[in-house]
């Protein structure tokens, strides 16, 4: 069936224009963003396994020392960078010594390339693998300020300092809501490895990546750095109160929390006169959990009256459950009205672990909050957040229906003229 040049073009062009419509451009690279500089510090295991010839013909070292090469010209101008080693400097026996084996090589700040690639040269393998201390020195490296930073760990086998468990480690980094990603690569990873670095990842919000080659290292490695320079959204941390009484006030944002399981938490926003609050809430399941679970959102005035909630159930495996609400608060009639109200919202979890399941830190929460001047805003709630890529294939869908009606709709009508002529 063959479509005239004019019908084809115009379907294209409209696809385009929903195309356009629906993910708007971003903003050019050149714009100032006025953000503190994201700060990035690589990890790298220097212990005696890296020793190992089985990457490309050459030890995982010296893989490792090249991809480094290669990831620092790559460096954007903008990321302040940073190195810290594990298992470089103790050879002994000793596994107390052994396991205090972390230093940092190259301070985090801005990049001297030189003089990095200077310090990564004198590296050899060395020592022990004290993984979970050198997560709690890379996060002391990244303390102060509030610019995005991101942790990279670069490691060829599992942590050997138990009982410190780098997997509670970086929970704990995450409980602190000082937003700190660790994205995990393990070089030639056994089942043990890949386990352990990807429990880290997820505790964090990062990413696991098995490395075969020395080109899949440094492609890798560059691409998280370049990650950190144009991060998505950043929420902000907070902490809910156990009433509404003590709770925090906030503005339109995206936040983010930690719930123990089966716990209430509140937060206050303020609502004016003929202003709509919506907002949204996604719990995420960072670990095993019990088949059964929920979530509630709900805005209720300061009395204790219910104005609105939202709730979402689920039975069995989930990684993130999510739920959102609308209140317009009408127009005022006198000026005794005419104040913010404060509007109570209080997020609510069923979750319940196993008993061999830890149940600190909380569970991660995002909670997104709008504030729109008129109820016909387009809504943003459930956009962001944990749960934004349920967002995106929505939009996905509805693209693919709208040229699927479309396409059909010409061909019936180029079927209708060739019978006609």
């Amino acid at each position: 069936m063959i479509i005239s040049k004019r019908s084809a073009a115009a379907l294209c062009g409209l696809v385009a224009t929903l195309a356009v419509g629906l993910f708007p451009p971003a903003a050019s690279a050149d714009e100032p963003s006025g953000k503190p500089a994201p700060k990035v510090d690589l990890v790298l295991d220097v212990s005696g396994s890296m020793r190992a010839r089985d990457i490309d013909g050459q030890s995982r070292m010296a893989a490792a020392k090249q991809a480094f090469n290669e990831v620092l010209d790559a460096v954007p101008q903008e990321v302040e960078l940073g190195i810290r080693t594990l298992g470089a400097n103790y050879p002994g026996k000793d596994k107390k010594v052994g396991c205090e084996d972390t230093a940092q090589l190259y301070p985090v700040g801005p990049l001297d390339r030189t003089e990095a690639k200077t310090a990564v040269a004198t590296l050899a393998p060395t020592g022990w693998t004290p993984i979970g201390p050198a997560l709690l020195g890379a996060a002391k490296d990244l303390e102060g300020g509030d610019a995005t930073r991101r942790i990279v760990l670069i490691t060829d086998g599992e942590d050997t300092c138990a009982p410190l468990d780098p997997c509670e480690v970086a929970r704990e980094i995450a409980a602190k809501g000082i937003h700190l990603v660790i994205d995990t690569l393990g070089l030639v990873p056994d089942a043990k490895t890949r386990r352990q670095l990807t429990c880290i990842a997820e505790a964090t919000g990062g990413t696991y990546t098995s490395v075969q080659h020395t080109d899949e290292l440094s492609g890798r490695v560059t691409q998280l750095v370049d990650r950190a320079a144009d991060p998505v959204v950043t929420p902000v941390a907070t902490e809910g109160a156990a009433r509404c009484a003590g709770a925090p006030e906030l503005k339109a944002g995206l936040y983010s929390d930690r719930e123990k399981f089966s716990e209430h938490r509140w937060y206050r926003v303020n609502v004016s006169p003929g202003q709509e609050l919506r907002a949204s809430v996604s719990v995420a399941a960072d670990r095993a959990v019990d088949r059964d679970y929920g979530v509630l959102l709900r805005a209720v005035t300061v009395h204790g009256r219910e104005i609105v909630r939202g709730s979402e159930a689920g039975d069995g495996r989930t990684d993130v459950i999510s739920t959102g609400l609308r209140y317009p608060r009408p127009e005022a009639d006198d000026d005794a009205a005419s104040a913010a109200e404060v509007v109570c919202v209080q997020v609510s979890n069923s979750f319940s672990a196993p008993d061999s399941v830890k149940t600190t830190p909380g569970l991660p929460v995002e909670l997104t909050i709008q504030i729109v001047d008129s109820p016909d805003e387009p809504s943003d709630v459930a956009a962001f957040g944990l749960g934004r890529g349920w967002w995106l294939l929505g939009v996905l869908v509805l693209t693919g229906l709208v040229a699927g009606l479309l396409w059909g709709w010409v061909s019936r009508w180029r079927v209708a003229v060739w019978r006609t002529n």
